[in-house]
């Protein structure tokens, strides 16, 4: 039976403020009264925002709050869970705007991920990479709701060229996100996703593009066989070692699943 271990870490980067979120609910433990060991299962939650030091932090962190809070007290399957929790993160954020109109145009990306020893599943919204680390290799799980995807289509057409698709301004807008008005794209998983031991799976603001994939991978790699707090702490050291001045926030939630010794 797999269990899993995390660890999340930040660094405001060259930011005057945080508008990353991120909260980790897990239980049991893998022996009674030892969590250090490990959990059966985890949720985890993961937000972005935006609007401005006040607008953005409160968005993020109300997203973060409420998704958990419904998690937490809803019924029905995982899948079933993590849509109602998005839904109900959205209404939070119209609510709140509805109050508080000066708070117009904020919004955040979410991720919300479950683990359990039949998979993960998740739902998304926005550009906050899920990412899959197995036996050395790096991929991306959900969907990314910016214009990126669309740009480096245009350049494998032919329509622009690649150099053209990595500094288009347009790149990072999103097209979707959770706002409180109806939600545009939302990207969930269709079915678990089985894990394997020594799988990492990886919930991460997009401050962590500054990376590109092949060095994430060779961090996790280098770090993988020390646990999440190891791998999670080497991601964000790389990304403030990169020094860049437009550096914006970046959060990360690495999630380890392994063969308890009690399975």
């Amino acid at each position: 039976m797999l269990a899993f271990d995390y660890a999340r870490r930040a660094t405001q980067g060259a930011r005057e403020y945080q508008e990353d979120a991120a909260t980790v609910k897990a239980g049991p433990p893998t022996v009674a009264g030892e969590p250090g060991l490990g959990w059966r299962e985890l949720v985890a939650v993961l937000a972005d925002g935006m609007g401005g030091h006040t607008g953005g932090a409160l968005a993020s962190k109300m997203i973060c709050d409420r998704f958990m809070a419904a998690y937490s007290g809803g019924e029905g399957s995982i899948a079933n869970r993590l849509i109602v929790s998005l839904e109900e993160s959205n209404d939070a954020i119209a609510r709140q705007v509805e109050a508080d109109p000066v708070l117009s145009g904020m919004g955040s990306t979410v991720i919300g991920v479950a683990f359990t020893d039949a998979g993960v599943e998740w739902v998304s919204v926005g550009d906050s990479p899920l990412f899959l680390f197995r036996r050395g290799e790096v991929a991306l799980l959900n969907e990314d709701h910016s214009l990126a995807p669309e740009l480096d289509r245009m350049a494998a057409a032919g329509q622009i060229t690649a150099e053209q698709a990595r500094q288009d301004p347009r790149r990072h807008m999103l097209r979707s996100a959770v706002t409180g008005d109806e939600l545009d794209l939302v990207d969930q998983s269709r079915k678990p996703l089985l894990l394997e031991d020594g799988d990492y799976v990886i919930l991460a603001s997009d401050g962590l593009h500054t990376l590109q994939i092949n060095e994430i991978e060779r961090i996790v790699s280098g770090y993988a066989a020390d646990g999440a707090e190891a791998v999670a702490s080497a991601l964000i050291r790389s990304v403030e070692a990169m020094r860049d001045p437009h550096q914006d926030n970046t959060t990360v939630v690495a999630v380890r699943a392994f063969v308890a010794a009690d399975a």
